[in-house]
């Protein structure tokens, strides 16, 4: 079992930045990858970036890519992400998840993640 705690949004102004934590705990040493997913109101859960926990390869979303960057700390069992020109279509509930299954690629949708955060309100105001 992982326990993902995320924290760090709140509102900021158009063009501000943010940066997200998720805090895993439990049995992390099961965790190949983790990813950050958003849900805006009357929106579908989208994908926005992942990371593989045993090497630096990550994977963005085209909408926020050159803009977000993701980043873990294994000895924190942590992952970032740092939002930079946030822009109003950027508000949503930010959601932490890992992959627990080992797989030849770093997935991006959400049934292919197997543990969630509680998730975490970015407002972007213009």
């Amino acid at each position: 079992q992982v326990q993902l705690v995320e924290s760090g949004g709140g509102l900021v102004q158009a063009g501000g930045s943010l940066r997200l934590s998720c805090a895993a705990s439990g049995r992390t040493g099961v965790t190949y990858a983790m990813g950050w997913f958003r849900q805006a109101p009357g929106k579908e859960r989208e994908f926005v970036a992942a990371i593989s926990w045993s090497v630096d390869n990550t994977y963005y979303a085209d909408s926020v890519k050159g803009r977000f960057t993701i980043s873990r700390d294994s000895a924190k069992n942590t992952v970032y992400l740092q939002m930079n020109s946030l822009k109003p279509e950027d508000t949503a509930v930010y959601y932490c998840a890992a992959d627990s299954i080992h797989r030849p690629y770093i997935a991006t949708m959400p049934y292919e993640y197997d543990y969630w955060g509680q998730g975490t309100q970015v407002t972007v105001s213009s």
